[in-house]
């Protein structure tokens, strides 16, 4: 193993459980409600492009459009949680300060709010300048190509790789990639079924918390 690649949210931050409480809110406005396991698996880890297109399609088959605003309004109600509530997952450092090779990040996030929450949780000293967001890439996750940017940024093959996810959608990408796929499942928003789906979906294994991925990597 030479590079361990880890996804943002939901791995280094504890940002799906804020996301996901609004997004459900505000759908659930607009006669869209998913289940809680339905939304986690359809939509965690998409580009927000990928997840506002998906819901403009559900919301034209429910016969309810949804207004042109509306992905504004969403994010501007997220980011006003985050400014106050966003915290770094426990642990995290952790993972970091056991690995002696190198590290970047590769997330779904755009490329300045992700800067922004890892500058929140006091974490993104830890992985500049190695911190890639989806906008690098023409398509992304589950397809590979955000990996396999990073990668190539940090000068490591592929299949030397390991990338700690915690989305169906992440681990697809790692694995097209062909990279490993840790499953992440420390984050607050993980249900007891979400181990499951990460194995399903190709995880080679799956974590509980950071100092279980410490144990793993020393």
């Amino acid at each position: 193993m030479d590079a361990l690649i880890f996804d943002c949210d939901g791995v280094l931050v504890d940002s799906e459980t804020i996301s996901i409480a609004v997004e459900r809110e505000m759908l659930s406005g607009w006669g869209l409600d998913y289940p809680f396991e339905t939304f986690v698996s359809r939509f965690v880890g998409l580009h927000n492009r990928d997840f506002h297109a998906a819901l403009a399609a559900d919301a034209i088959s429910n016969g309810r459009p949804l207004p042109e605003d509306f992905a504004d309004h969403l994010q501007a109600q997220i980011w006003r949680r985050f400014e106050t509530d966003l915290t770094a997952i426990g642990g995290v450092l952790d993972s970091v300060a056991a690995f002696a090779g190198a590290i970047a990040v590769a997330s779904s996030s755009e490329a300045e709010k992700l800067v922004r929450k890892l500058q929140l949780t006091g974490l993104h000293a830890a992985f500049a300048p190695h911190v890639y967001s989806s906008d690098l890439v023409t398509n992304g996750k589950p397809a590979p190509d955000l990996f396999l940017y990073a990668a190539g940024q940090i000068y490591a093959r592929p299949e030397n790789c390991v990338v700690i996810e915690d989305s169906v959608n992440g681990v697809k990408a790692a694995r097209a990639a062909g990279m490993t796929a840790w499953g992440f499942v420390g984050g607050g928003h993980a249900d007891a079924g979400l181990g499951e789906r990460l194995l399903s979906a190709g995880a080679h294994r799956v974590f509980a918390s950071h100092a279980q991925i410490a144990a793993a990597l020393s």
